[in-house]
């Protein structure tokens, strides 16, 4: 019998975590579609009024605090990596050198858990228990293979450089005590030409949820006015850069 410990077999399940980190990357921007359902569920099941007063407002903004959060992480992370790191890709991961400082001194997937803390914030909205908790879980299988494909991808490119990284940053869970400042300076420029979409999404995120939760709860499309306002200061700033973006250079980097 075969021992699960032994090389060929870890080979084969690294393989196979590899492979589904593969399939994921290419289609990682409707995965959050199959998660449609439980939000439904659990919107219907909001034990929040349909126009929360007080401890309901104050859950809210905390919900929204906590998307932001993640935002900050990724902002942090993109706007301190070097050039040609960090980048979008629809089809295989892309790396002209490895990041190790800054927020890659402290945790070796810094954007994927800035994704969590947007995705736990959304999760939170209804206020009850098992959204959040099946969304993290979710989220962690997810990344993780991800992840996987994009760490042997990094192994094959920097080696023992690599290696000796991923030997003392967890993947996961910041190491806050080990800190290394960022090699590149901050560009405010990157984060602006980037970020902005991520923006919109958890403005246009949180209006569509409460929408959707106080109609499940009345029956009335009632949009409720502080949603609309957030919705509206993200939507004015996401046409206002893309606009920058479109007509002029100030927003390209590298």
């Amino acid at each position: 019998m075969t021992s699960l410990g032994s090389a060929p077999v870890l080979m084969t399940l690294l393989d196979h975590l590899s492979h589904s980190g593969d399939l994921l990357f290419r289609w990682r921007s409707y995965f959050p579609l199959l998660l449609l359902p439980v939000f439904l569920l659990a919107l219907a099941d909001s034990p929040f009024a349909a126009a929360p007063e007080g401890w309901g407002r104050v859950w809210q903004v905390f919900c929204l605090l906590l998307s932001l959060a993640g935002l900050a992480v990724r902002v942090l992370t993109i706007g301190t990596a070097p050039a040609g790191t960090s980048e979008r890709s629809t089809t295989d991961p892309r790396a002209a050198a490895l990041n190790t400082t800054g927020a890659y001194s402290i945790v070796r997937h810094p954007l994927y858990l800035g994704n969590t803390l947007v995705a736990l914030g959304l999760a939170c909205l209804p206020g009850v228990w098992y959204l959040p908790v099946i969304v993290v879980l979710a989220s962690l299988l997810y990344h993780e293979r991800i992840a996987a494909r994009e760490e042997r991808f990094l192994e094959e490119r920097f080696g023992d450089d690599f290696r000796r990284w991923a030997d003392r940053v967890p993947a996961a869970v910041p190491a806050l005590a080990r800190y290394v400042p960022p090699a590149t300076p901050f560009w405010w420029r990157r984060v602006l030409g980037r970020e902005f979409h991520a923006l919109f999404v958890i403005g246009a995120g949180f209006f569509v949820l409460d929408v959707a939760r106080r109609f499940l709860l009345t029956g009335l499309i009632t949009p409720d006015p502080f949603w609309t306002s957030v919705l509206a200061v993200t939507g004015a700033i996401f046409i206002v850069l893309i606009v920058i973006k479109k007509s002029t250079g100030w927003l390209k980097w590298g």
